[in-house]
């Protein structure tokens, strides 16, 4: 371990990376264990798990657990033990949809690993975080930039911003906080064809201030810093290369 990881507030510390298999929740477990984090990371299915510790320290751990189910949740903080920081990244595939062909049980659905899954985690797992802990939870920027067919991402990313507010007064000194981010390439639109993918990375990448769509280790870097720093709570931490400006 170099000197800056000997230096790291992190170092030794016990972060939990729900959503850590994949996109934003490895490149965050993969930051936080190069600062000399113990990681634990968790997502629904063994295999990615096990693919995704092949790139961490031998000192990760990973289990698989259906983020989606309370009881699991539940469970799993009651068996982990205490900790320092919690970040929350699990999500579905993004889908877009006109409100017109949207289905309320279909919508209630899109909550349930996004929202819920989150609500649960920090119900189940703030009674565990240690002193000068954090919890640090995703939204995006659909809550301030919809476009059309972005009603469901839009509502959940605003309820969101909104949690975390309620959770910094209610857990403080528990530090709450979220990420906000832009577009970023993960595996979460391989809903769309690569062409379309590509196209969407292309023209959106164009339009931004910094010319390029965000990849997930920029959002693991806001991860790290609200897991650094001590002062800010409540905060919805945006990055997106500028897409609210234009």
């Amino acid at each position: 371990m170099d000197k800056q990881n000997k230096n790291s507030v992190l170092k030794d510390k016990k972060v939990i990376v729900l959503g850590g298999s994949s996109g934003l929740g490895l490149a965050t477990a993969k930051a936080a264990a190069g600062e000399g984090a113990r990681v634990i990371i968790v997502s629904s299915n063994q295999q990615r798990i096990n693919e995704a510790l092949k790139e961490l320290p031998k000192s990760s751990e990973g289990y698989a657990v259906d983020l989606s189910k309370e009881e699991n949740i539940k469970n799993f903080f009651g068996s982990t033990g205490h900790f320092d920081h919690l970040v929350y990244t699990a999500a579905d595939n993004i889908s877009l949809v006109n409100i017109g062909d949207a289905t309320i049980d279909k919508a209630r659905e899109f909550f349930n690993l996004r929202f819920w899954g989150a609500f649960a985690s920090v119900k189940y797992g703030s009674p565990y975080i240690n002193k000068g802990g954090s919890i640090n939870l995703t939204s995006g920027i659909a809550s301030t930039r919809p476009g059309k067919g972005w009603s469901l991402a839009s509502s959940i990313c605003g309820a969101m911003e909104g949690f975390v507010r309620a959770m910094a007064v209610e857990l403080a000194p528990v530090r709450v906080n979220s990420v906000v981010p832009g577009v970023v390439k993960t595996n979460l639109w391989n809903s769309m064809t690569e062409a379309d993918r590509e196209s969407l990375y292309k023209n959106v990448g164009d339009s931004l201030l910094v010319k390029r769509v965000g990849e997930a280790e920029d959002i693991a870097q806001a991860f790290l810093y609200l897991m650094k720093q001590s002062f800010g709570t409540g905060q919805n931490i945006v990055i997106d290369g500028g897409a609210v400006l234009v």
